[in-house]
């Protein structure tokens, strides 16, 4: 019974899949750049992003020989941009170890930086035709289901239990459509809400369907609410030439959105007065002083993280040449044109799209 659901699952998948770009290759290559991408990003939001990615940087030398900020600049939108500074530097890792050859064994792809259990299994089984099965948000939600597993699948012994599941259907012989299989079947037809449990190729085996408990599943445990955080960004105009120019800060190491471009400005985990705010800016960024007041004051703007949920307020001055010499060394000057070249934020790159 188990084989034939696994093997009725890859018939359905055959029949059914969507026609997508890395599903018509067996480059590992591009098979990685579309699991990273796909790691936080529905499909139909990641192929254009992926099409224009493996545009830009159509093999392994040509992203390890990129910059980090051309790296970024193209991964601009998509968010967590940590995937992206991870396969640059995995792209340079794979040039140095294995002379720009992808590697061919699960463990070796695991070792990249950024590659976790999911990811390797997904490259070794769909690149290499290697049995090892993944388990992704999809593939927890229809096993949960079809086991009806009470254990809550986001703790250690919840993630047990669906592997111990999964393996029993798994199909060896065949991993790479299995894979893709199960993952298809949780975007496509067993979705978290509204599941379309009478089209799915194993409703009549489904635990939780048959007890009509479809919603009660996959059991989670309640992660902590998102930290609540202030940003207060200082937009310094002037006017040279014909050119409106603006000053740009690149993010440190520890922060987030680390190594991205935005403006310069203030943090808090609380809310706090404009004029205190104000203040301590023109502190800490000018060298004498600073007597001018905002011209505006756009905010707050809600952006949500994973972990943060931010309120952002974008306070700007039109400065003149007076002032210029008295900023920071730090700020980068540049044109509202140059702009375009820095890697920013979806939160940056809407006020820019709003407001400059």
């Amino acid at each position: 019974m188990a084989t034939k659901i696994g093997q009725d699952l890859i018939a359905w998948y055959k029949k059914n899949k969507r026609d997508l770009p890395w599903r018509n290759t067996s480059d590992p290559y591009l098979i990685w750049v579309s699991e990273i991408i796909l790691q936080q990003t529905r499909v139909d939001q990641g192929l254009s992003y992926y099409l224009r990615f493996v545009e830009r940087f159509p093999s392994m030398e040509d992203l390890a020989n990129a910059s980090e900020n051309e790296v970024l600049k193209y991964w601009q939108g998509l968010g967590y941009y940590s995937r992206a500074r991870n396969m640059h530097a995995s792209a340079r890792q794979i040039r140095e170890l294995y002379k720009g050859k992808f590697p061919n064994n699960y463990e070796q792809i695991k070792s990249l930086k950024g590659v976790g259990s999911y990811t390797a299994a997904a490259i070794a089984s769909i690149a290499f035709n290697l049995p090892h099965a993944v388990i992704d948000g999809n593939v927890n939600r229809v096993i949960a289901r079809l086991f009806g597993i009470e254990i809550a699948v986001n703790t250690n012994k919840g993630q047990e239990l669906v592997e111990e599941k999964l393996n029993t259907i798994f199909v060896r012989k065949d991993p790479a459509n299995f894979n893709q299989a199960i993952m298809e079947l949780g975007a496509m037809i067993c979705k978290p809400s509204s599941p379309d449990c009478d089209q799915c190729v194993l409703s009549d085996n489904c635990v939780a369907l048959q007890q009509n408990r479809i919603g009660e599943f996959p059991v989670k445990v309640k992660l902590k609410s998102p930290k609540l955080l202030y940003l207060f960004y200082f937009i310094l105009k002037y006017q040279n030439s014909s050119q409106q120019v603006v000053y740009l800060n690149k993010r440190g190491e520890n922060e987030i959105w680390k190594n991205l471009y935005d403006f310069p400005g203030l943090k808090s985990d609380f809310k706090r007065g404009m004029n205190e705010v104000v203040t301590e800016f023109k502190q800490k960024y000018f060298l004498n002083n600073f007597d001018l007041d905002p011209e505006k004051i756009i905010g707050p703007i809600k952006h949500q993280l994973t972990h943060k949920s931010i309120k952002a307020f974008f306070i700007e001055f039109n400065i003149d040449k007076h002032y210029v010499n008295n900023i920071n060394d730090e700020l980068i000057a540049v044109t509202i044109d140059e702009l375009q070249k820095y890697p920013v934020s979806k939160l940056i790159e809407n006020y820019i799209k709003a407001h400059l």
